[in-house]
């Protein structure tokens, strides 16, 4: 599982087809890609990563702070494209990917644990398997990649 985590001073999604519109203020926008094989405990890990990691700055200036501890508000993406290989030729594969149906259930438990974490407030989403329109805006800039599996 990977998820591109991203400090932002403002996000939010549309899905103009639905008629579906979420925003968050400071916080982080999570892209999130789940892999072949992976399972709630790869879920456990990285949601409980991106709850805990420091990339928030205290009153030094320094990045000590977690979205816990600003009070901060999370946009969760499904991005499958995270897993797109392009070692080969010009057209990504995503042969890596999870299937649809493991991707989303394992999304859904994502999004559950950091609202657990988070609280149900503080965690908005997109929607699986839609077309989005996804707003960042990226605070530093700063972006880290978390993952599940050493061999993602």
């Amino acid at each position: 599982m990977r998820a591109l985590v991203q400090r932002v001073s403002e996000g939010g999604v549309e899905i103009e087809s639905k008629n579906y519109n979420a925003e968050i203020s400071a916080g982080m926008v999570i892209l999130l890609g789940v892999k072949e094989g992976d399972t709630e405990e790869d879920v456990n890990f990285v949601a409980d990563k991106c709850a805990n990691l420091r990339i928030f700055e205290d009153e030094n200036g320094k990045m000590n702070l977690s979205v816990q501890q600003i009070n901060g508000e999370v946009l969760i993406i499904s991005q499958f494209t995270l897993y797109g290989d392009t070692r080969k030729g010009n057209r990504p594969s995503f042969n890596n990917a999870a299937p649809p149906e493991l991707a989303n259930k394992l999304y859904e438990k994502f999004v559950e644990r950091m609202k657990s974490r988070l609280g149900e407030d503080k965690v908005k989403t997109g929607m699986f398997g839609e077309m989005m329109t996804v707003k960042i805006f990226n605070d530093g800039p700063v972006t880290v990649l978390v993952e599940s599996k050493e061999n993602n």
